[in-house]
């Protein structure tokens, strides 16, 4: 398979653990592996719509409606890691409480503005304020732009996202994690493509995503194994 490359879309949460992973397993496997990572709503788009491509990495539930579309192959999908909400602020920004759910509210509250995405975690959110009964001022960042690109600049003086989107970002410090009481842990899973040429080298890669040698890399951006 020397000189075979694998061609994958993925949302952007993970985005720099699929970059070095796809590096380590062209030197183990002789595959080169390219990933475009976009925003999560584009790149099920980009399949549905048939773009050729042997494989998507995406949250799990984007997952379940594509296969259910028949747009990936059926029984293919395999959880790769999981990220959990975190909270930004901008550097220069003093540090919020996070610690508790009632912590977290206060925050929200006492913010002039909140950004959030259009991702999993932007869903939760803003059913999470919902049920809080509060009305912040939101700013949702577009498709593919990271919720940190909105906080550094100022526009959202407080940034909710999925830690592996914010965890190698300029401009902003994260808080720390939503509080175990409020968290929601996205699962990220690939499928291969009902379109690949290369099917096999397509789940071998996603194999290797999901095995325990990856734990550590994905755990420097942000993310941890699935269970």
């Amino acid at each position: 398979m020397s000189g075979a490359v694998l061609s994958g879309l993925s949302s952007m949460a993970t985005k720099h653990a699929l970059a070095e992973l796809a590096v380590a397993y062209a030197k183990q496997s002789g595959i080169d592996v390219v990933v475009e990572s976009t925003g999560g709503v584009d790149a099920a788009a980009r399949v549905r719509a048939g773009e050729p491509c042997d494989f998507v990495v995406l949250a799990r539930d984007a997952m379940v409606k594509l296969e259910g579309e028949s747009h990936v192959v059926a029984r293919s999908a395999v959880d790769i890691a999981a990220s959990g909400i975190a909270v930004a602020v901008r550097a220069d920004a003093p540090l919020p409480d996070v610690s508790s759910e009632a912590a977290v509210r206060a925050a929200v509250m006492n913010s002039p503005s909140v950004g959030y995405s259009t991702g999993p975690s932007g869903s939760y959110l803003v059913k999470l304020f919902e049920r809080w009964g509060i009305q912040p001022r939101l700013v949702q960042a577009p498709p593919g732009i990271g919720v940190a690109t909105l906080v550094a600049s100022g526009e959202a003086k407080l940034g909710f996202q999925q830690l592996s989107e914010l965890v190698h970002a300029d401009g902003i410090q994260v808080v720390g994690p939503l509080p175990r009481e409020i968290q929601l842990d996205t699962i990220f899973t690939g499928a291969v493509c009902r379109g690949s040429r290369q099917p096999e080298a397509a789940a071998a890669f996603l194999a290797f995503l999901a095995s325990p040698r990856t734990a550590e890399c994905k755990r420097r951006h942000g993310m941890a194994q699935s269970r």
